[in-house]
């Protein structure tokens, strides 16, 4: 008999990638669904009739429990989350609500219905923020440095205590920046190769930019959700660190991106400090042996590949859009 996954923030970056992967291994799919006047099925309109779409909200508690009730899940993967960094300084008391005790929300209505069920939470490297050592590791503490950090910190160590509290099969995955053609574009690396096609089909003159010296642990996403599959079919729950093990900064980003369409990224990009972060995560490295060791989990896709799709899929975009003018 098949197996069923309730999947909550399937429509986003993880939960397409993650959704594609569950029915291609014969999983019976179920994605959470919240009312919208205006739904966005754009990363998943390939497989929107694959998915048994319920209806809930993760601040609606009631409606999660009717959710489990209907999707009666094997495995539950909580994606969802106010998951923009840069919107949880404006919005602490939404990110709070929808990032942090959502996650209590979820993990309620699953111990309330299905409590055999296996959990799978959506961590974050954000969590380690003014990091402590480098690099990271499962043990290495948090210090979140935005109300997102702070909030998936609470979503973090609430999955912890029920599985310690009640016995279940709830494990996070704290997995670094992981990025793809269906990454929002609010997001840096989204937004710089948006920007790149636009500039070189001569749609936008620049691209303004905030702090160039960060560093991030950029992986592809379509790689990490099988990380995270991969931790539900364990003997025992766990947490673990899913991550390249490299470090790349901004100003890498926009000179891959930039260079594969034969353009030099100073001639365009205009530092503005509207996009500097009130506080600064300058390093973020993730050691990702225990997921290597215990998991046999491997990435597939290099930063420079990942860029390189991600401009080639803009592009292709772009010159759709200008065709359907």
């Amino acid at each position: 008999m098949a197996k069923r996954a309730l999947i909550t923030g399937v429509t986003g970056q993880d939960g397409s990638y993650l959704a594609e992967f569950l029915l291609e291994k014969g999983y019976e799919v179920f994605g959470l669904r919240r009312r919208t006047s205006t739904p966005n099925y754009e990363n998943v309109e390939h497989i929107k009739n694959k998915i048994n779409w319920v209806s809930g909200d993760l601040t609606d508690m009631a409606s999660l429990i009717e959710a489990v009730q209907l999707s009666n899940p094997d495995e539950v993967y909580n994606l969802a989350a106010q998951s923009f960094v840069a919107a949880s300084w404006p919005q602490p008391l939404a990110t709070g609500q929808m990032t942090a005790l959502a996650v209590t929300n979820m993990l309620e209505a699953v111990r309330l219905i299905k409590p055999e069920a296996r959990f799978y939470q959506a961590s974050s490297s954000e969590m380690f923020g003014k990091v402590i050592e480098t690099p990271q590791k499962e043990t290495t503490p948090f210090y979140p440095r935005s109300p997102y950090g702070v909030a998936k910190v609470y979503g973090h160590f609430i999955t912890v205590n029920y599985r310690e509290s009640f016995g279940m099969f709830a494990c996070s995955g704290i997995l670094f920046n992981h990025e793809s053609p269906r990454r929002g574009l609010e997001f840096v690396t989204r937004k710089v190769t948006d920007a790149v096609a636009r500039i070189k089909l001569g749609l936008q003159s620049e691209l303004r930019m905030g702090n160039l010296d960060a560093l991030r642990d950029w992986g592809f996403a379509g790689d990490y959700v099988k990380a995270m599959w991969l931790m539900l079919q364990q003997d025992e729950a766990d947490d673990y660190v899913i991550s390249t093990g490299e470090t790349h900064s901004v100003e890498e980003l926009l000179e891959v991106a930039f260079s594969y369409v034969g353009l030099k990224w100073k001639d365009y990009v205009v530092i503005d400090p509207e996009f500097v972060r009130p506080a600064e995560v300058d390093l973020l490295l993730g050691d990702c042996s225990k997921a290597k060791e215990k998991l046999g989990w491997n990435q597939e896709v290099g930063f420079i590949e990942l860029v390189q799709m991600m401009v080639d899929a803009d592009l292709k975009k772009m010159k759709n859009i200008e065709v359907n003018i």
